[in-house]
């Protein structure tokens, strides 16, 4: 049973940085593509960023040049490292994978840790 579990978020003020990360369990598939989503409340769900088996990497207009995705094959680990946070990046942060490469619907979810920046 595939599981993902995310970690390492809290509240930091604006302009400050985080690191998300989110373990995943249960799966090993050999072409992949793994992503970061987020909600905000009353808004819908937007991708963040992904990155596929061979590390291709994509981002959102709105934290390019902010967010860096990137992956611990060995630790089964996916992380998300955010810096110059805005208070518009408050949300619920999920990660998602699905076999193949991206893009493409995602099966799998974690179930969210949240954000919030303060200004």
């Amino acid at each position: 049973q595939v599981q993902l579990v995310e970690s390492g978020g809290g509240s930091v003020q604006a302009g400050g940085s985080l690191r998300l990360s989110c373990a995943g369990y249960g799966y090993t598939f050999i072409t992949y593509c793994m992503g970061w989503f987020r909600q905000a409340p009353g808004k819908e769900r937007e991708g963040v960023a992904t990155i596929d088996s061979i590390g291709r990497t994509g981002y959102a207009d709105s934290v390019k040049g902010r967010f860096i995705i990137s992956q611990d094959n060995a630790k089964n680990t996916l992380y998300l490292q955010m810096n110059s946070l805005k208070p518009e990046d408050t949300a619920m942060y999920y990660c998602a994978a699905r076999a193949g490469y991206c893009p493409g619907d995602f099966r799998y979810w974690g179930q969210g840790t949240q954000v919030t920046v303060s200004s």
